[in-house]
C-alpha cells in the first residue's frame, strides 16, 4: 500500500497520545499474560490440586486485578489513540480550509463541488480509522506477539517455535491481499468522489434539465454512477472477507497444532497441567493482534485512499506569506489612490495571459468604470484587487503599500462588494444582510433597507425579515437578490466600494429605481465598477477600456467619445438598438 510520508508526518506532530496508546497497550499485553497465568494457577489449584478456598483467594484476587488492569489500560490505550486522531483531523481540515481559503473562489469554481465537500468532510472522517485503528495496531502485532511468545518460549520451547514459525504466515497474506485490496479501495474512493460531484451538479441542474428534456437521461447516469460504486464497494468487501477468512484459517491452524503438541506431551508427562493450560490460554491472544491488523488494515485502506486526493488540494500553490503593512489599512483605504503597476496574470494551465502589463491608477474618493468585450479581463482585475487571486507579475499599492501586504482580513473589512450573481445563503433574509457586519444596530438595517427598495417586499413576505429565502436565494427574483447584495453593501459602509454588473439581472424600470440607490451608495466612495450598460457608467469621472488583456484606452465619457473606438462604437450601438 502506497502511504504518503505526510500522514506520518501529522502522526510525529501529535505523537504523545500515540506514544501513550502504545504504552497502555503493551502494558495491557503484560496483564494479559498475569491474567493467564493466574487462571491457569485457579483452576489447576482447584480441580488438579484440589487446594481450599484459602489458598485459592490469594491467585483469584490477583487475577481480579490483572483484569481489571487490563481493561484500564486497554480503554485508556482506545482513548488517547482518539484523542490523538481528533487532533490530526481537527488539524487536517483546518489546512484543508485554509487551502482552499487561500486559492480562492477561482479554484473552488473549478472544481466539482460535490468532490470538494465530500473530500473535506468524508475524506477527513476517513482519516479516523487508519490513526486510531490501524498505526496503534501496528504496534500492538508487533510487541504483544513477541511478549507472548518470549514469555512461553523458556518452558515450552516447541510450542514457542511453532508461534515465532507460524505468525509471519499471517503478515505475510495480508501484504499479498493487501495489494489488491488497496488499488480496489482507491478505485472505490474515487468513483464515489466522482458520483457525489455528478449528483450535485445534476441537482443543481434539475430546471435546465428538464426543460431540454434531459432529466430521463441524467437519472439512468446517475443509477449507472450508483450502480459503479456499488461493484466497486462489493469488490472491496469480498477481499476483505477473503483476507479475514485467509487470517482465520492460519491462526486456527496454529491454534490447533499447538493444542494438539500440548495435550500430547501433557499425555506423556512431560508438562504439567498448570503450565500446558496456562500456554493454551495464551496462545488465541498471540494471534489475535496479527489477526486484527489484517482487519484494521482493510479499515485504514479507505482514510489513505481519501488522504491522495486531500494532499492533491494541500498541494495547490498558494500565495506566499508577505510581511504585514506597518500602516493603518482603514486610514488609507478610501482617502488613497489605488496603484496596479505592470499587472500581469495567466491562468494555471493557459499559454496566453489573462493580463498584460496594466499599468492604472484609480483615484480616491472618485468613480472608476472599467469596460470591455466579454473575455478582455475586466473580471480577472477586479479579482486581483480583491485578492481572489495573486498577480503573476506587477503589484498593487495603496499609499505606495502594497495591498497584498496587508493582513486579507483587514483588507476585505475596507471593500463592499456587489458581484453580478450575489450568493445567498439558504437562511432568513436577516442573516444573508447581517452578514456585511453581524453587528448592525436595527436602525443601520432599516436604512439599508430603505435606501434599496426593500422595505415594501419585506412587508410582502409572511414572516418579514424572519423569511427562509431558500438556497442560493431560490424565492427571490433576481432584482430581489441584486437589492439584498446592494443592502449589504449599505450595511457595511465600507471605503472602496466594487460593483460587477450591479443591474445586470433588471428590467429598464428596477434599474432606473436601482441606479439612484447606487448612486448614494458611491459618494464619497472610491468606486470601481463594471458594467455593459454604458449609461450606468458615463458619469464616472474615469472609465477604463480593456481588450485583451491590455488596456486600450482611458479617460472621461467626452474624451473617449472625443477619440472614437471600443467605448465610442458601444454607446452608438446601444443606442441604435434602444431607437
Amino acid at each position: 500500500m502506497n502511504i504518503d510520508r505526510r500522514l506520518f508526518q501529522l502522526l510525529k506532530e501529535e505523537r504523545t497520545p500515540f506514544i501513550f496508546s502504545i504504552i497502555s497497550g503493551v502494558l495491557a499485553a503484560g496483564m494479559l499474560i498475569a491474567q493467564a497465568y493466574y487462571l491457569s494457577l485457579v483452576i489447576d489449584s482447584a480441580f488438579i490440586q484440589r487446594s481450599g478456598m484459602e489458598r485459592l483467594f490469594l491467585p483469584l484476587s490477583l487475577f481480579a486485578l490483572f483484569s481489571t488492569l487490563r481493561m484500564a489500560f486497554n480503554w485508556f490505550s482506545h482513548t488517547e489513540a482518539n484523542r490523538g486522531t481528533l487532533i490530526i483531523r481537527e488539524k487536517m481540515f483546518n489546512r484543508l480550509t485554509n487551502t482552499v481559503g487561500a486559492l480562492g473562489p477561482v479554484y473552488a469554481k473549478s472544481v466539482q463541488s460535490g468532490r470538494l465537500s465530500t473530500t473535506l468532510l468524508k475524506g477527513v472522517e476517513a482519516l479516523d480509522a487508519y490513526y486510531s485503528q490501524y498505526i496503534p495496531q501496528l504496534f500492538f502485532a508487533l510487541f504483544t506477539p513477541l511478549l507472548i511468545a518470549g514469555t512461553i518460549l523458556p518452558g515450552d520451547p516447541i510450542s514457542g517455535t511453532i508461534l515465532l514459525l507460524t505468525a509471519p504466515l499471517i503478515p505475510v497474506f495480508m501484504i499479498l491481499i493487501g495489494k489488491s485490496a488497496s488499488a480496489m479501495t482507491e478505485k472505490q474512493w474515487k468513483t464515489m468522489s466522482r458520483m457525489s460531484g455528478f449528483f450535485l451538479d445534476v441537482l443543481q441542474g434539475l430546471p435546465t434539465l428538464k426543460l431540454f428534456a434531459q432529466s430521463k437521461r441524467q437519472h439512468d447516469a446517475i443509477e449507472e454512477s450508483g450502480e459503479s460504486f456499488r461493484h466497486a464497494t462489493m469488490r472491496v468487501l469480498k477481499v476483505a472477507f477473503l483476507s479475514s477468512l485467509t487470517l482465520e484459517l492460519v491462526g486456527t491452524i496454529g491454534m490447533a497444532i499447538i493444542a494438539v503438541g500440548v495435550g500430547l506431551r501433557l499425555m506423556g508427562g512431560k508438562l504439567t497441567f498448570q503450565h500446558a493450560l496456562f500456554v493454551l490460554i495464551l496462545t488465541p491472544d498471540f494471534y489475535l493482534p496479527l489477526r486484527q491488523l489484517g482487519t484494521k488494515f482493510h479499515a485504514g485502506m479507505e482514510g489513505v485512499s481519501a488522504s491522495k486526493e486531500i494532499f492533491a488540494i494541500l498541494d495547490q500553490s498558494t500565495p506566499a506569506p508577505v510581511q504585514q503593512a506597518a500602516f493603518a489599512v482603514h486610514e488609507s483605504a478610501g482617502k488613497r489612490p489605488i496603484v496596479f503597476a505592470s499587472i500581469s496574470y495567466t491562468y494555471p494551465g493557459s499559454s496566453r495571459p489573462a493580463l498584460e502589463g496594466i499599468n492604472a491608477t484609480i483615484p480616491a474618493g472618485k468613480t472608476t468604470a472599467i469596460i470591455g468585450p466579454s473575455g478582455a479581463g475586466k473580471s480577472t482585475l477586479i479579482n486581483l484587487l480583491l485578492r481572489f487571486q495573486v498577480p503573476s507579475e506587477g503589484s498593487i499599492t495603496i499609499d505606495g503599500n502594497p495591498i497584498h501586504a496587508i493582513p486579507l482580513e483587514a483588507w476585505h473589512r475596507q471593500i463592499s462588494w456587489v458581484p453580478q450573481h450575489p450568493y445567498l445563503f439558504n437562511a432568513t433574509l436577516r442573516e444573508n444582510i447581517l452578514l456585511a457586519r453581524p453587528e448592525a444596530s436595527a436602525e443601520e438595517m432599516e436604512s439599508a433597507l430603505k435606501k434599496t427598495g426593500l422595505t415594501t417586499f419585506i412587508g410582502s413576505l409572511p414572516q418579514g425579515l424572519e423569511t427562509m429565502i431558500g438556497e442560493e436565494g431560490a424565492r427571490l427574483s433576481g432584482g430581489e437578490a441584486q437589492r439584498v447584495a446592494l443592502a449589504r453593501a449599505f450595511l457595511k459602509n465600507a471605503p472602496l466600494l466594487v460593483l460587477d454588473e450591479p443591474t445586470s439581472h433588471t428590467d429598464p424600470e428596477l434599474e432606473a429605481a436601482l441606479r439612484s440607490s447606487i448612486q448614494e451608495l458611491m459618494k464619497g466612495r472610491t468606486t470601481i465598477i463594471i458594467a455593459h450598460r454604458l449609461e450606468t457608467i458615463r458619469s464616472a469621472e474615469q472609465i477604463i477600456v480593456v481588450s485583451e488583456g491590455k488596456i486600450t484606452q482611458c479617460g472621461t465619457h467626452e474624451e473617449l467619445i472625443a477619440n472614437g473606438g471600443f467605448y465610442h462604437d458601444s454607446l452608438l450601438l446601444q443606442q441604435d438598438r434602444q431607437s
